[in-house]
């Protein structure tokens, strides 16, 4: 039986198209192992967000070379898509493909395995014209799965290489993404996670359904467990849809936002769909019809002519938002978009200064706000997941982190939890049912 290693960078949609890979591959009669180890085929799924994601894939990509140098050596995904020429210039490297037709690396593998013609072949195609990618999973981690609703991006955001790489919005039609997510709780799957490259924008591009929509109908499936949603534009959050969503039973109250900055001039740098205060009143819309709500972002600090002052209501609206958790990303220039052009580019010095101030905001914050979740909904429900030396680790639906003793694993079980305090950015608690 041939070995195949997948090698994943990048967002969660990345995942979900790696697992439906492997998933192809399992059924083409391959063993589907660990990408350290020695493999006669090596996948490696890229992302370009970031020049640290693009130097990431260069590297494992020569890894990969040298720990088998008769390996078949396959690389997909957003820098296949944008350089697919650099890639394949790499030593070992047989065949590139990009993000319309990633379920071809299996193909690829069979005839090159079986001495076919097909070496450095160049298949990524025009990206602008594809179709939605036909592809589903029927394997989760433990207790949850990525369902991958849509694909591409329909904005031009100044700092942002994705629209070329995953081109426009296509989306996933609501009956074949209810098919998927019928089989994975059958399956065993305790909670989904519908993702897309822009989650906001699903249905945009199918007649008579939006996101909303959708989240109903998953809503009524039967045995249907926790759901949650991908990273969010803020703009989507309007009274309409929240009226949408409030009642739903299965979706958890925890939503990502895809803010960037806390500056509106900022924002307005980077093209962004609204401004700080149509981003704080999208939270306030989804606390006050969901008082259990919690919030996680994404923040750039030291994006092209952000000052000092800009900086600092980016930090004034963190600490109002009282965010869990910023994913907090130094800007990185990104070769063909408008900002790596900008003037006022920010020193290295400067990046790295307010990463850490925002860090020592965001830690504060989430302090604060683990405490007051303790005093004020002590007990609670937790999905547990993972297990190490002797303690049960899980989330509330709200996505904050519980650990518990246990004897045993409790991998998909949901335990009441009375917490009892909380170590910087978990809980700790004792499970009391």
């Amino acid at each position: 039986m041939k070995k195949v290693g997948i090698y994943t960078l990048g967002c969660k949609v990345n995942q979900y198209e790696s697992e439906a890979i492997a998933e192809k591959f399992e059924a083409h009669g391959y063993s589907v192992v660990s990408a350290e180890d020695s493999c006669d085929v090596y996948v490696i799924n890229t992302c370009t967000v970031t020049a640290e994601s693009d130097r990431k894939a260069r590297q494992f990509i020569r890894r990969a070379h040298s720990k088998n140098r008769d390996a078949v050596i396959l690389v997909t995904g957003c820098l296949a898509q944008t350089s697919p020429e650099d890639i394949l210039a790499i030593d070992g490297v047989s065949f590139v493909c990009g993000n319309s037709s990633k379920l071809s690396v299996v193909d690829a593998a069979n005839e090159l395995l079986s001495g076919g013609s097909l070496a450095r072949k160049n298949a990524v195609a025009d990206i602008e014209h594809a179709d939605f990618e036909k592809m589903n999973i029927t394997h989760f981690d433990r207790t949850r799965a990525y369902v991958k609703i849509e694909d591409g991006c329909e904005s031009r955001c100044t700092y942002c290489i994705i629209p070329s790489a995953r081109g426009p919005i296509r989306s996933k039609l609501p009956s074949d993404v209810i098919a998927e997510v019928e089989a994975l709780v059958v399956g065993g799957c305790r909670e989904v996670v519908l993702t897309g490259i822009e989650t906001a924008s699903y249905g945009k591009d199918l007649e008579g359904t939006c996101l909303a929509d959708l989240l109903c109908r998953v809503d009524k499936i039967e045995g249907i467990g926790r759901v949650r949603l991908g990273s969010l534009d803020p703009s989507l959050i309007t009274e309409s849809f929240v009226e949408k969503i409030k009642g739903l039973r299965s979706l958890a109250p925890h939503f990502h936002l895809s803010l960037q900055s806390g500056s509106d001039k900022v924002l307005a740098l980077m093209k962004r769909k609204y401004n700080s205060r149509m981003a704080m009143r999208a939270i306030e819309l989804l606390r006050n019809a969901l008082p259990e709500a919690q919030f996680t972002t994404d923040v750039i600090v030291g994006f092209p002519g952000e000052s000092e002052e800009d900086f600092l209501d980016t930090l004034e609206f963190a600490k109002r938002a009282n965010f869990l958790k910023i994913h907090i990303f130094p800007y990185s220039k990104r070769k063909g978009t408008p900002a790596a052009e900008m003037q006022n580019q920010l020193s290295k010095e400067t990046k790295r200064e307010r990463l850490a101030r925002l860090s020592a905001v965001e830690e504060a914050c989430r302090i604060e706000l683990l405490k007051k979740e303790i005093a004020e909904r002590p007990v609670c429900d937790v999905l547990f997941e993972t297990f190490t030396n002797g303690r049960a680790y899980g989330h509330t639906a709200s996505f904050i982190e519980v650990s518990v003793p246990s004897d045993v694993p409790l991998h998909s079980i949901t335990k009441k939890v009375r917490l009892l305090g909380c170590d910087n950015d978990i809980c700790f608690g004792e499970i009391i049912d």
